[in-house]
């Protein structure tokens, strides 16, 4: 009950404050360990497709388990002290877990910009929630865009943290957002992360593939209580 608790309180108080800028985030954290540990990781091995294979696959691990432990520990000697300290921390970190009011204003902003036919300033709203050049998009790219990069973020922003905080609270939240901060800093397919990156790219498509199916159905359902096709979003979500 404490952990359903937790992410219900979380979830609201996401929805009700979003990301305050004073406060701390985990995931700068994160970003901050990614960025080192690379740098160290790379020192110690060589640079060729093994060792670099090899380097990723040390962060990819340790990351994740690491984060894990760490905050089990801490959510553990809460609950030591008294179940209403553990409570509050779990509800700190499901709600720096989630990100659903800020997609839902991110969003809201693209779709303003669009009604009053401001392509420039919509262009510029997409343009903080994509990691592409928008200085030349099409009203219709501007949408495809916003509507693309939406749904990939209520899966990584809100459907899997929900489902982990869910099975097993904040610990195992934040367990998943070191994956999702990873894939998003080495995950790609350059030069410089083709090797190094390769596990962690790999690990995420592990942890997002019962989320993505989640939130494909959150769509579906989506579209048929707002009087759009769930049918024709069946089959979007099928052709992809």
């Amino acid at each position: 009950m404490l952990i359903l608790g937790a992410a219900v309180c979380g979830f609201l108080l996401d929805l009700l404050l979003g990301d305050p800028e004073w406060m701390p985030h985990p995931v700068v954290l994160m970003g901050k360990i990614i960025s080192r540990a690379e740098g160290t990781l790379r020192r110690r091995f060589p640079p060729t497709p093994g060792g670099e294979i090899a380097a990723g696959t040390i962060l990819a691990a340790l990351l994740p388990l690491g984060t894990l432990a760490f905050c089990g520990g801490v959510c553990f000697l809460a609950l030591c002290i008294h179940p209403a300290l553990c409570f509050a921390v779990q509800t700190l970190w499901c709600w720096q877990a989630l990100a659903m009011r800020g997609l839902l204003q991110e969003s809201a902003a693209v779709q303003r910009q669009l009604e009053r036919e401001n392509l420039p300033a919509a262009r510029a709203a997409v343009g903080r929630i994509v990691g592409r050049d928008t200085d030349r998009l099409t009203a219709e790219g501007v949408i495809r865009a916003a509507v693309e990069t939406v749904a990939e973020n209520f899966c990584d922003g809100v459907a899997a943290p929900l489902l982990y905080m869910f099975l097993g609270g904040a610990p195992l939240a934040l367990a998943y957002k070191a994956v999702n901060t990873m894939d998003s800093m080495v995950g790609y397919k350059n030069e410089r992360y083709l090797y190094f990156g390769r596990r962690a790219a790999r690990l995420d498509d592990a942890a997002n593939y019962l989320p993505a199916r989640i939130a494909a159905l959150f769509w579906i359902a989506g579209a048929g209580l707002t009087g759009q096709s769930a049918a024709g979003a069946f089959r979007i979500w099928r052709r992809g």
